[in-house]
């Protein structure tokens, strides 16, 4: 198996990564939200908008 970020072999230590360092930029790729999935909910719509500072439309 190779580490899924730069592809050398993994090292059971830090599998499936090949280091801390590999591991750690992981990490730093799920909070930055890198790998989020996209959704066609409408109530995330409204977190997004919220997120960038926007009021979301009231229903009438």
């Amino acid at each position: 198996m190779s580490c899924p970020i730069c592809d050398r072999p993994t090292d059971p230590k830090y599998k499936p990564f090949c280091s801390h360092r590999c591991a750690d930029v992981d990490l730093a790729k799920w909070l930055a939200g890198s790998y989020a999935i996209p959704s066609t909910d409408p109530d995330d719509a409204d977190d997004i908008l919220l997120d960038q500072g926007e009021e979301p439309e009231k229903p009438h």
